[in-house]
């Protein structure tokens, strides 16, 4: 049973991402209805402007009920879809992992967040000679590890996503610099079981290819490595097991000729995620008593996780709901309060697109840089992004609710 415990070496229980309320609209009217929609029709969504909504990303298995995880903003007409999905413990890969996918009408643009890959790999003989007898699948595998570049060459493009031509890749160091820090979190948090010397690796990238003359993509992905050097305190040897935790594995599509559209409206979705902080709390207490429940009582041997360890958690989960009760009252304030927090999502997109902070009546928010001009209606949930200096959404749509934000700093 060694093999379960390295599963769960890294402690990663991930991200995901998020869906939206829908707002009622109190717009005023003008009485001149022809007018309206000669102006109207002066402008057309997704060439002149694009509205984006926030949509909320619900973990349907780990509460009692529905409980909203991520949100995302994402063009306000395109289908939304995304759940979290749970490994369970004392399974392999145990953890949770997000999937969304937001498709334009027409199927041309699309952004997808795939579930992010675990692998494992042992030095030990006995150790590989069991992992390699277990049960492996695309996302948790056993496997030598390798960086972001050589992930992205030699697994992602060829295997899933069906071996394009690699247009451009490059590393992406703002997001690398991030994705370290959170290792190095995770390496604090493991240090205390004494599982021996650990040292992190991380690496990102971003790279576009493309299918044919039809179809290109924006490619972004990170990846870390936790490698443990493990002393056999009879004789003297040592020997490394390592966990590759491949991150962040984002794919938009688009028509060729339209990568600066493409990368404006990436920008604008990869800045906007935001993480319900109740949520991810109540989660991460749960993997981590676990975790302490499957402490190792001598080096290579673990505790199961038997009852008691599933009462633990049904008593965490609980306690997570009724925090996310409590909340329910002010569901959108922590979206607000994100910003810094999920600054991982940002600096994945800084080397596309820088981002800068607007404000309006809710208070300040982070948006891409890309277009000139951002209107909101101040509901926290809406948005509309365009580079027509002639475009006014108050006067299109007839909603006096549209105002233009300002940039702040």
């Amino acid at each position: 049973m060694k093999i379960k415990f390295f599963y769960l070496i890294l402690g990663l229980s991930t991200l995901t991402l998020t869906s939206c309320n829908g707002q009622n609209s109190n717009a005023t009217k003008n009485t001149s209805q022809p007018k309206s929609k000669n102006i109207a029709s002066n402008f057309v969504s997704g060439k002149d402007y694009v509205e984006f909504k926030r949509a909320r990303v619900l973990d349907k298995i780990g509460f009692s009920k529905p409980v909203e995880a991520y949100s995302i903003l994402t063009p306000s007409n395109w289908k939304f879809s995304g759940d979290i999905l749970w490994n369970a413990p004392g399974t392999s890969c145990a953890g949770n992992y997000v999937s969304i996918k937001s498709v334009s009408p027409d199927g041309k643009y699309s952004f997808e967040m795939m579930p992010d890959v675990l692998w494992s790999y042992f030095e030990d003989p006995q150790l590989d000679q069991f992992a390699r007898q277990q049960q492996h699948t695309q996302s948790c595998n056993y496997a030598q590890p390798m960086n972001a570049m050589n992930y992205f060459k030699k697994v992602f493009v060829p295997n899933e996503l069906g071996n394009p031509q690699i247009i451009e890749v490059k590393e992406n160091q703002k997001a690398q610099q991030i994705l370290a820090e959170k290792a190095e979190k995770n390496r604090l948090k493991m240090m205390q079981y004494n599982l021996g010397q650990i040292q992190n690796y991380t690496s990102c990238i971003t790279g576009t290819v493309r299918w044919s003359d039809k179809e290109e993509a924006l490619i972004i992905c990170g990846v870390m490595i936790g490698e443990t050097t493990v002393f056999n305190q009879y004789d003297g040897t040592s020997a490394k097991n390592y966990i590759t935790f491949i991150t962040e594995r984002i794919v938009f599509k688009y028509p060729v000729g339209e990568k600066e559209k493409a990368t404006n409206m990436l920008a604008v979705m990869m800045g906007s995620i935001r993480t319900n902080t109740a949520w991810k709390e109540s989660v991460d207490d749960f993997w981590e008593k676990v975790r302490m429940q499957n402490h190792i009582i001598h080096l290579g041997k673990i505790k199961m996780i038997d009852d008691q360890t599933a009462q633990m958690g049904r008593d965490i989960i609980n306690k997570g709901q009724q925090n996310l009760n409590a909340m329910d009252a002010n569901m959108r304030s922590w979206e607000a309060k994100q910003q810094s927090q999920d600054r991982m999502h940002t600096n994945f997109i800084k080397t596309i697109r820088e981002v800068e902070n607007y404000s309006d009546a809710t208070g300040k928010v982070e948006l891409v840089s890309g277009y000139n001009h951002a209107w909101s209606r101040s509901d926290g949930s809406s948005f509309i992004m365009s580079d027509n200096p002639n475009f006014d959404p108050s006067s299109v749509f007839q909603d006096q609710q549209w105002k233009e934000m300002r940039k702040v700093d």
